[in-house]
């Protein structure tokens, strides 16, 4: 490796990294490699396009370099890439990479700018990535959250304090009327990722918001003793559940009324008022028609 005494340094880079990398739970190898493709792509903007530059961070100092990689060979047939033997000199071998430093005298002031640029990104992305994993971890589950906003009917949701959400019209109860600052209880229906952060999809028309409030409210559905079995809904109007019973001695219809009828009333309230029938679930269609 040939060397110049042009290399550029900021004592405080790695301390900086590795300070971002332990809070923020970024890897602090991938601020690094992704600090020197950046600092490649000014390089190149900067000072030239030669294919074989490559631009390498000191792990322990913070030292850039900038560096054209040409590759040891017997016979050269373009000085560009490549290097001979000779050229070379000991210990390389063909096959070898040669890395002659070339850093440019100004590259520090770049290479600065480049780095913010670089770390504030990464943190961007590595803050998106953490909401997005947090609310796939929740997918199919209950969030509780506060109405922030409407945009053309729909409904944005603080989570968290922070994190928003969104209920599209279609996934909002007819009927149903939240205010600005209101709880909301909603069920996560989706995750995406977008240009703009990740994107998180409530809803409260899905039979599956009844499902979960049911496990939450009725501790023989949770721990799996009465399993719900279907559901037919008419979001704010009225819902069916069929359940059965795992455990002959437990009346999966008593277990979901609850004491006069409590456990089903909090499903309601929390429905906002919508019926909720409970009713035996039966392997033989004709038997379950009449049940229903």
């Amino acid at each position: 490796m040939a060397t110049t005494e042009n290399t550029a340094t900021d004592d405080r880079l790695i301390d900086v990294l590795q300070s971002i990398a332990r809070e923020r739970n970024i890897s602090f190898e991938m601020l690094l490699e992704a600090l020197e493709a950046a600092l490649l792509t000014a390089y190149k903007r900067h000072f030239g396009s030669e294919s074989n530059a490559i631009v390498m961070v000191d792990r322990q100092s913070g030292a850039y370099r900038v560096f054209h990689r040409r590759t040891v060979v017997d016979d050269v047939q373009d000085p560009k890439l490549e290097i001979s033997v000779k050229d070379a000199g000991a210990p390389y071998q063909a096959g070898d990479f040669y890395d002659e430093e070339v850093t440019p005298k100004d590259f520090g002031r770049i290479a600065a700018q480049t780095a913010k640029q670089v770390i504030v990104q990464r943190i961007r992305e590595a803050e998106r990535d953490t909401v997005y994993n947090k609310y796939v971890r929740k997918l199919n589950d209950l969030v509780t959250g506060t109405v922030q906003r409407y945009e053309q009917r729909n409904m944005y949701v603080t989570l968290e304090g922070r994190d928003e959400a969104v209920m599209y019209l279609d996934e909002q109860v007819p009927g149903e009327s939240y205010r600005i600052n209101d709880f909301i209880r909603a069920y996560v229906l989706d995750v995406k990722r977008s240009p703009k952060g990740p994107q998180v999809i409530l809803s409260r028309t899905v039979e599956g918001l009844v499902q979960r409030l049911m496990e939450l409210e009725i501790p023989e559905i949770a721990d799996g003793t009465v399993e719900i079995m279907a559901i037919a809904r008419d979001p704010g109007s009225r819902s069916k559940v069929a359940v059965r019973s795992n455990r002959a001695e437990v009346d999966p219809i008593g277990a979901c009324l609850g004491p006069k009828s409590s456990r089903i009333a909090n499903v309601t309230d929390n429905l906002r008022g919508e019926k909720v029938d409970i009713i035996r679930w039966d392997p033989t269609p004709a038997t379950f028609i009449m049940n229903a």
